[in-house]
């Protein structure tokens, strides 16, 4: 998709109403998932989301196919970023210690980067096929962390009184939480924030 505008998709190429800005595939999905996270997905229209981009429903009809598309969009944004982190060398080689929060320091440099589309697929419970493919994609997600715990206290790096699925769920509820108070911009950028969890989750509070 190279624009979206407010003219009537059949309508000759390139016409659109004098003072209304066009929109590109990125600041479309941009736009809807502003708006998915204030009104909620289901609580959002077509109707809406035509609204909130000031173009019509036809327009928006011309390069998607309803709003599950932007929704499946969003949210495979969010956990490729997680994916690709599971794939990079330090979270697949080396001390097991290392390698974890390698996975923890980068999964919030992802939420940083993609915060919108994180704080979504964080929001989402299931109520759709999309929904529930991307639930699957995060209880995989959570698996190779838990393996990663699991791994580590057989070797040895890892405290091995702690269940690794509920060790799993702590690390990432901690990161998650990140999404409810972050604001770009204003403080810390993500190598910071990834500090101070790695800290926490490693060193803990006590001096």
């Amino acid at each position: 998709m190279r624009e979206l505008s407010e003219s009537d998709p059949t309508a000759g190429a390139g016409r659109r109403r004098a003072g209304r800005p066009g929109h590109d595939a990125e600041s479309v999905l941009g736009v809807a998932v502003r708006v998915f996270n204030e009104r909620g997905y289901d609580g959002t229209s077509m109707e809406d989301l035509a609204r909130a981009l000031g173009v019509t429903k036809s327009a928006i009809y011309h390069h998607y196919s309803g709003k599950s598309e932007l929704l499946r969009l969003s949210l495979d944004r969010a956990l490729d970023g997680l994916f690709a982190v599971t794939r990079e060398p330090e979270a697949t080689s080396g001390p097991v210690a290392d390698r974890l929060e390698h996975v923890l320091r980068r999964a919030v440099g992802v939420l940083v980067e993609r915060l919108p589309h994180v704080t979504l697929l964080l929001r989402v419970r299931g109520n759709t096929d999309v929904e529930q493919r991307a639930l699957e994609r995060r209880r995989e997600f959570d698996h190779f962390v838990s393996d990663l715990v699991r791994e580590g206290m057989a070797a040895g790096d890892i405290r091995p009184d702690i269940d690794p699925a509920v060790a799993s769920r702590l690390l990432f509820g901690m990161v998650n939480s990140i999404t409810e108070w972050y604001r770009p911009g204003h403080g810390l950028g993500a190598i910071e924030l990834g500090d101070i969890v790695a800290a926490m989750a490693f060193d803990g509070l006590r001096a």
